[in-house]
């Protein structure tokens, strides 16, 4: 199998070149769908059956593949998105490219180096004679970065339908993988006041900027070290002109909970906060809400991780895991139930800046390690 694995070394490379030269952003369908039917002629070809299926309102692009479906659960749902977070344009500015041992492009390590760990992984197994014994689904979405809300009820039922799920967002360096990831979500605080003339009568005026100010106080306490607990005022708005009291002022904040309790809390909080203006007179609007579970790691999850850690030792690769504030698709796999192993992907690093990168040497390391996890599973299954 190893020797295999890096006969196609070079094929892999060629593979993300050709889908980092796709842009994708969330908004792109058209580049969604393209990246979906590259997957789709290559997974066809080893005898899955294949599908790319357009979810929600949005028709977002999303690719689904089975290989021998039954009644019974999938013995692994590999799950991933299509999407990036760059827009239109930014393979213009920056096609794919490779630096050393570093490549370089749009996704390149969030998440379209995970994507060919899975394809790579799947086309070995078949060539050696292992695929047979999985039953394996394939789950790639075309929205997660923007918070996978037409495919998430989707993702979540094949969730339920596996034993267990690999999520192929990027191996962080030194080969650490993800097992337990906070939950998040946001919230959009409006506060109303009154408009009034800055210098000549000011004391009619009810000023939203400074209204929304002490609500930010509150907000900033729930920021809770001993449960893990964040919640971060990232955008703030209000205002016109320097001499008018704002009558009208807004602020985002990003939450992030690492225990599903802390949800009630959080949103209960939030709701209570129009209850109680600083000023008379002025008028709160909240919206928002927690939208991803934490992903917290279960009794099979660890079992799960301890066949990948053995697994890497006896091939020579050094592994550990970790928890990350980020979310991903598998918190809602793990919110089904479904024992969740994260950052199966290439190893790579600054995700969401142009400076993103994948290690090359961390290809045939990856591919090797995801598919002798499978024979192993294939083999108790």
């Amino acid at each position: 199998m190893k020797q295999y694995i890096e006969t196609r070394h070079e094929k892999f490379i060629t593979d993300l070149k050709t889908i980092i030269n796709i842009d994708s952003s969330s908004d792109n369908k058209d580049g969604i769908e393209k990246v979906a039917r590259f997957f789709e002629k290559r997974f066809t070809r080893i005898g899955f059956n294949t599908e790319v299926l357009f979810l929600g309102d949005q028709k977002v692009p999303c690719l689904y593949a089975e290989h021998l479906p039954s009644k019974k659960p999938f013995d692994i749902m590999f799950l991933g998105h299509l999407d990036t977070v760059f827009p239109t344009g930014e393979v213009e500015k920056r096609p794919f490219s490779i630096k050393g041992n570093r490549a370089f492009g749009p996704g390149v390590c969030d998440m379209k180096g995970g994507l060919l760990v899975v394809l790579h992984v799947l086309e070995t197994l078949r060539h050696e004679v292992l695929l047979e014994q999985l039953s394996v689904c394939v789950a790639f979405n075309g929205d997660e970065e923007t918070g996978s809300d037409a495919s998430r009820d989707w993702i979540m039922a094949m969730a339920k339908k596996s034993r267990q799920t690999f999520v192929f967002e990027p191996c962080r360096p030194g080969y650490r993988f993800v097992l337990q990831r906070k939950g998040g979500g946001w919230f959009n605080i409006i506060a109303k006041g009154q408009q009034a003339h800055a210098g000549a009568d000011p004391e009619k005026g009810i000023n939203a900027v400074v209204e929304l100010a002490h609500q930010i106080v509150k907000i900033n306490k729930l920021n809770q070290n001993a449960v893990e607990t964040s919640a971060q005022v990232t955008i703030v708005k209000g205002g016109d002109k320097v001499n008018i009291i704002p009558n009208k002022a807004q602020a985002w904040v990003d939450v992030r909970i690492l225990k599903i309790e802390e949800k009630e809390r959080i949103e209960s909080f939030f709701k209570t906060l129009a209850e109680h203006p600083y000023f008379k007179g002025s008028k709160i609007t909240i919206q928002g809400y927690i939208n991803r579970p934490p992903m917290e790691p279960i009794e099979a999850t660890h079992k799960l991780w301890e066949l990948i850690r053995s697994t890497g030792e006896r091939i020579g690769l050094s592994v550990e895991a970790i928890s990350t504030g980020g979310c991903s698709d598998g918190n809602s796999t793990s919110a089904a139930g479904t024992p969740t192993i994260d950052g199966m992907g290439i190893v790579g690093a600054n995700s969401h800046r142009a400076d993103e990168y994948a290690e090359l040497d961390s290809i045939d390391n990856m591919v090797l390690l995801v598919a002798q996890v499978c024979k192993a599973i294939g083999e108790n299954s």
